[in-house]
C-alpha cells in the first residue's frame, strides 16, 4: 500500500518554482505533523477520558455499602422470575428491605417511587457469581439498557486478577445491540465458597461525542493554522530567496565575453554568501583562463604572421636571385658569385630562424636541460674573446666575481650571455658605445647584469620586450638581421633554470638587463677588468 502511494505521489506534477516547492513541502510536512498530533491526541485523550470515567465509577461503587449488593443478590430466588433473565420473580422489596416495607405492586417500576442508586440512565450494574450466575441489576439502577455480558471464562479470569482497590483499569465490551460499553470490575470477596464479581458499565457514546467534539475543534484550529502559515510563510519565503534571485540575475548577465560580473556577497545568509564567494572565485579563474586563452591565440596569430613574414623575406630574396640567374646573370661570373653569396646569407638566416623556433617550441613544452656543476665567472672569461669581437670598437668592461657555481646547462647559459650582449651591441653606437657586464652573488642568487649606453627603450615597449618577434626598432634589427626571438629565447632559458630576468631603461640614456639565477652559497672572488 505504501509503495503504491509513493508511486502515485511521485507522479504528481511538481511545481517548477523553488519558492512554490519549498512552500508545498513545508505545508505538507506541517499537515503531516498536525495529523500525527491529532492521532496521538485522540489516543491519549480517549485513554485519559476513559481512565477518569473508570476512576469515577470505582468511586461510586466504593460509596455504596457492600451488604446492599449481597442482600440484592440474595433476594433473588432461583425458582422465581427476575426482571432480566426470566428465571426469578422480584417480590417488590428493594435490596435490604423487609417484607411489607415500601412494597411496590407487581408491574410497577421502582423508579416511579425512588432510585436506589443515583446513577445516570446509561449506567448498568451486574453481578457475576463464580458458579456461573449472572444477575443484571437493572431494577436497582433503572438503566435504559441491559448490562452487557462477557463469557463465563472471561469472568472467571477477572475473578482471579481483579481486586477491590481503585486501579482505574477498564475493559471495553460490545453489547448485543452493537453499542460499546466501558466496564469496570470489583471483586466483592463474598464469604463462603461462592465469589462475586461486580460489573459496572456505561455506554461510551457520550464519551466518544466529547472526544470527537475536541477533535473537531483541533481540526478547525489546524486548518486555520495552515491557512495562516500559507499567508505568512509565502512573503517570508519570498524575502528569504531574494539573495538567490539576485544570484540568478547576475548569472544571466554573465557570459564568455562578460566575466567581470561578480555575485553579490554579504547578503545576510551564510550559505548563500558562501556559494556566492565560491562562484566569484570560479568566475575569477575563468576570467583569467579566458584572458590567457585570448592572449595565447593572439600571440599564436602574431607568431604565425611574424614567422611567415620572417620566412617569406629571405625566401623572396632567394627566389629573386634565382630568377636573375635564370635570365642569364649566371653567365656573368661576378653577378653569379654575388647572387650565391646573398642566397647563402639568406639561407643562413632561414636556418637560424628555424633553429630559434624549434628551441622555443622545446622550451615551451617540458624543457630537458643537461645540468652540470658550472662556474659562471669562468664561462664569461671563456667567452670574452668572442664578446670583444662582437663589440668591435665599443668599450666593454667586466666586473666578475669568480667562484660562483651552480647547476646549469653550459650551452644555454652561454646563449643567454651572448643574446644579451648582442642586443646591447645592436642598440649602441659603434664608436661611443659602452657595454658593462657584471656578475655577483647575493646569498644563494647569482646576478648577471648587462648594461649599455644606447638609445634606450620607450616605456610603452618595455612590457612587450620579451614577446616573440617583437621589435622596438625595426630598422635597427633589420640592419643586424635580428628576428625578434633572442630575448624570448633568453627569458625561456632563464625561467627553465628557475631564474628571473628583468629590464630597466631610460630613453636616450641606455638599458640594463638583469638576470637572477639560483646558485650555491660559497666564497666568490671579485675581479673588475676594464677593456
Amino acid at each position: 500500500m505504501s509503495t503504491r502511494f509513493s508511486k502515485w505521489f511521485r507522479k504528481l506534477p511538481a511545481p517548477r518554482s523553488l519558492r512554490k516547492q519549498l512552500l508545498a513541502i513545508s505545508l505538507l510536512i506541517l499537515s503531516g505533523l498536525l495529523l500525527l498530533i491529532g492521532v496521538l491526541q485522540y489516543i491519549l485523550m480517549r485513554d485519559f477520558i476513559y481512565s477518569n470515567r473508570a476512576e469515577s465509577m470505582e468511586a461510586q461503587i466504593r460509596s455504596v455499602p457492600r451488604e446492599m449488593f449481597f442482600n440484592f443478590f440474595n433476594s433473588y430466588d432461583e425458582d422465581t422470575t427476575t426482571p432480566n433473565e426470566g428465571n426469578t420473580e422480584y417480590n417488590g422489596n428493594l435490596p435490604g428491605e423487609r417484607n411489607g416495607e415500601n412494597k411496590i405492586p407487581n408491574g410497577q417500576r421502582t423508579g416511579e417511587n425512588r432510585r436506589p442508586l443515583l446513577l445516570d440512565a446509561h449506567t448498568t450494574l451486574a453481578i457475576y457469581s463464580s458458579d456461573g450466575t449472572f444477575r443484571d441489576l437493572q431494577q436497582m439502577t433503572l438503566s435504559d439498557s441491559a448490562a452487557p455480558r462477557l463469557t463465563n471464562e472471561q469472568y472467571n479470569n477477572l475473578l482471579i486478577h481483579t481486586t477491590d482497590r481503585a486501579t482505574g483499569n477498564y475493559k471495553l465490551i460490545e453489547a448485543d445491540d452493537g453499542t460499546e460499553h466501558l466496564a469496570i470490575f470489583v471483586n466483592l470477596y463474598r464469604p463462603g465458597n461462592t465469589r462475586l464479581l461486580l460489573q459496572m458499565s456505561v455506554n461510551t457514546g457520550p464519551l466518544t461525542d466529547v472526544i470527537l467534539q475536541q477533535l473537531m475543534i483541533y481540526a478547525g484550529l489546524s486548518v486555520i493554522a495552515l491557512l495562516a502559515g500559507f499567508f505568512l510563510y509565502l512573503p517570508a519565503l519570498r524575502k528569504t530567496l531574494v539573495p538567490l534571485s539576485n544570484m540568478g540575475e547576475s548569472a544571466e548577465i554573465i557570459d564568455a565575453g562578460n566575466l567581470d560580473i561578480r555575485f553579490p556577497i554579504n547578503q545576510g545568509q551564510t550559505e548563500i554568501d558562501k556559494l556566492a564567494h565560491s562562484f566569484n572565485g570560479m568566475l575569477e579563474r575563468l576570467e583569467i583562463s579566458f584572458h590567457n586563452e585570448r592572449e595565447a591565440k593572439e600571440q599564436m596569430r602574431r607568431f604565425a604572421a611574424d614567422a611567415s613574414h620572417e620566412l617569406r623575406t629571405p625566401l623572396t630574396s632567394i627566389h629573386g636571385f634565382l630568377e636573375v640567374l635564370l635570365r642569364g646573370a649566371a653567365d656573368n661570373k661576378e653577378q653569379l658569385y654575388n647572387s650565391l653569396r646573398s642566397m647563402h646569407g639568406e639561407s643562413k638566416r632561414i636556418n637560424k630562424l628555424v633553429e630559434d623556433l624549434l628551441l622555443l617550441a622545446r622550451m615551451d613544452g617540458a624543457p630537458q636541460l643537461r645540468m652540470t656543476d658550472l662556474l659562471l665567472g669562468e664561462v664569461i672569461s671563456e667567452m670574452k674573446p668572442h664578446l670583444l669581437l662582437l663589440a668591435d670598437q665599443r668599450k666593454v668592461t667586466f666586473d666578475i666575481s669568480y667562484g660562483i657555481h651552480g647547476k646549469y646547462e653550459p650551452n644555454k647559459i652561454k646563449q643567454v650571455i651572448l643574446n644579451l650582449f648582442h642586443n646591447a651591441v645592436q642598440h649602441t653606437d659603434t664608436e661611443s658605445g659602452t657595454i658593462h657586464l657584471s656578475l655577483h652573488a647575493r646569498g644563494n642568487e647569482a646576478i648577471l647584469t648587462v648594461q649599455d649606453n644606447g638609445c634606450g627603450i620607450s616605456p610603452e615597449h618595455i612590457p612587450h620586450i620579451f614577446d616573440r618577434f617583437y621589435r622596438s626598432d625595426s630598422s635597427r634589427t633589420r640592419k643586424y638581421g635580428g628576428s625578434g626571438l633572442g630575448l624570448s629565447i633568453t627569458k625561456s632559458i632563464v625561467e627553465a633554470h628557475h631564474g628571473k630576468i628583468s629590464v630597466s631603461s631610460t630613453l636616450g640614456e641606455g638599458t640594463t638587463f638583469r638576470v637572477t639565477l639560483p646558485c650555491e652559497e660559497g666564497l666568490a672572488k671579485r675581479e673588475e677588468q676594464p677593456l
